[in-house]
């Protein structure tokens, strides 16, 4: 009884935690991010995929329990894409996210920025970035690289821009005093980074607006293609891309300006970088589950919201569609 209550009851592509709360979709996406996933190798990725293929088609081994199901699922969510089925790059992958991306934060968030280190860091974020959205989009429908261009330009251009306007007009307030500017020139990768993520998320996906996506039934259905659904899951995605870097660049700065007051670090200049790092790396860890659970992964809309169309293509009264990450 203590093991089935610890361990729910397994269910093929439904999640195993309850994603009606943030608590149960920060469960799930503490999953989905689990760096450890990183290191499955290709035999087990294999393994896992058999074993759930075998219980769908109810060939089961003996002896298999369902936390062994639930990681086997785990697994497969981590690494392959829900729509396309295929492998997504190590890098890009939201388990990769964390520590690939955190070099990146860390270098945005070095003081003392030239205009040039400026447009190197945000060029760097941003191209992570629309890597990391062109990956876990929604890809129901197929996206031209023309299209995976405009976007990439697009974010990029609005990330610099933003960034070194605000460099220079901070260089320019000659009313603040040095130690003010120097918190407020640290704060500038938040507004750039914000701003750019909406247009990154936006344009990298804007395929979405104009072709739609698939929703589907109760019974993993596809009931046709929605436009109004494609924006949700874009609007929804490009608001946790605006909540994600709210910890992450505005937090490290304030700590900082605490620490680096402290005699000890003071006294070894050479440990400020490594504190700075492990600063970064801390509120990264925690800020991305929380940015992602703020809407499920699935998520589900009413059919009376959709096109007429949809409406009469099925009798559910909710649907459901893949937002992305």
């Amino acid at each position: 009884m203590a093991e089935s209550a610890a361990c729910p009851a397994f269910q093929l592509g439904r999640p195993r935690y309850e994603q009606g709360s943030f608590l149960g979709r920060l469960r799930h996406f503490a999953d989905i991010i689990d760096p450890s996933t990183l290191f499955v190798s290709e035999q087990r990725l294999k393994e896992c995929l058999k074993l759930l293929d075998d219980y769908k088609h109810g060939e089961l081994p003996p002896g298999v329990s369902d936390g062994q199901l639930w990681e086997a699922q785990k697994i497969k969510q981590a690494i392959i894409h829900p729509d396309t089925g295929e492998k997504i790059f190590m890098p890009l992958r939201m388990s990769g996210y964390v520590p690939f991306g955190t070099p990146i934060v860390i270098g945005l968030l070095l003081p003392n920025q030239t205009v040039v280190s400026t447009i190197i860091w945000q060029w760097l974020n941003q191209s992570h970035n629309a890597c990391v959205n062109y990956a876990n989009r929604n890809a129901t429908k197929p996206t031209p690289t023309s299209k995976f261009l405009q976007g990439y330009v697009g974010a990029v251009t609005s990330a610099v821009s933003i960034a070194v306007g605000l460099n220079v007009l901070i260089k320019k307030a000659n009313r603040l005093s040095p130690a003010t500017r120097m918190i407020i020139q640290r704060l500038v990768p938040f507004p750039a980074v914000a701003s750019a993520n909406i247009c990154n998320v936006g344009l990298m996906r804007h395929n979405e607006l104009s072709e739609g996506i698939d929703v589907l039934d109760n019974n993993g259905k596809v009931v046709g293609s929605s436009k109004i659904a494609a924006r949700h899951a874009i609007t929804e995605t490009a608001f946790t891309r605006v909540v994600l870097p709210m910890p992450i660049f505005i937090l490290p700065p304030i700590i900082m300006s605490y620490l680096e007051r402290l005699r000890f670090l003071q006294r070894n200049r050479r440990l400020l970088l490594p504190v700075h790092s492990l600063v970064c790396l801390l509120t990264f860890s925690l800020s991305l589950p929380l940015a992602i659970s703020l809407f499920p992964q699935m998520s589900q809309i009413e059919v009376s919201c959709l096109e007429p169309e949809i409406a009469m293509a099925t009798d559910c009264k909710m649907v459901t569609y893949n937002k992305g990450l």
